[in-house]
């Protein structure tokens, strides 16, 4: 004979059991899935923003959307060699050597032909603008203390070059002209005068320099005859 407890004791038991069962799992699947029950974001603190720590500079997602068009671009210094750096400004110092006007003379080896001398000078734009030429140079002999000597100069030709008279050159910077100073060095000149130096100046009133003569037959002048300024030495 079987025994059996209160009637209905089994089945409330076993329903009790489910219920605590039951209830246990909704807890555990209410802690869970909370991202499903929960709307995204709802109660939960918002990002927060980053910034970052670079001098001059703002990371993009601190910006509102109207601020992009007004935020203030980097500055960046500019490099050494940048092509975009301030280059300084060239000197407009005069070069070395070279007188204010632009033109600078120089004067070459005296050369002998029957008891003539002559001697090539030249002028150079030593400058860095175009030098107008129209005539001669100007010419001058001095004695051993540098005065002047009573020695007549006279353009045109002579017996070592001729003159083709002046011509007006434009003398672009670099560029070089010609002119070819003579005289006779026997007494057969006539008078003449033992000179130490020649003074040489691209024109009368600008600035000259002292070239020494040297050699007893080379210092012996009379009259001096020198031609034009030409691109072209004298023939």
């Amino acid at each position: 004979m079987s025994v059996r407890g209160p009637a209905g004791t089994g089945n409330g038991t076993r329903g009790a059991v489910a219920a605590v069962c039951v209830a246990g799992a909704l807890a555990l699947s209410l802690s869970g899935c909370a991202g499903f029950l929960v709307p995204a974001g709802e109660g939960e603190p918002g990002p927060t923003p980053s910034v970052s720590r670079t001098p001059g500079r703002v990371h993009a997602d601190t910006l509102q959307p109207g601020d992009l068009s007004t935020a203030p671009p980097p500055v960046r210094p500019p490099a050494a060699g940048d092509a975009h750096s301030p280059q300084p400004a060239p000197s407009s110092a005069t070069r070395a050597g070279c007188p204010s006007s632009g033109g600078v003379v120089d004067m070459g080896e005296v050369q002998a032909a029957l008891g003539h001398r002559a001697v090539g000078l030249t002028l150079t734009n030593c400058g860095r603008k175009p030098y107008r030429v129209d005539g001669y140079p100007s010419v001058r002999a001095l004695d051993d203390e540098g005065e002047p000597l009573p020695v007549k100069v006279n353009p045109g030709s002579s017996y070592m070059g001729t003159d083709p008279g002046p011509k007006e050159v434009m003398l672009k910077p670099g560029e070089t002209l010609r002119s070819l100073l003579a005289w006779v060095s026997t007494p057969t000149g006539g008078d003449l005068v033992e000179g130490d130096a020649l003074e040489i100046a691209p024109a009368p009133g600008l600035e000259a320099r002292t070239f020494p003569l040297e050699g007893s037959d080379v210092r012996l002048l009379d009259e001096l005859n020198m031609t034009a300024w030409r691109a072209a030495s004298p023939q």
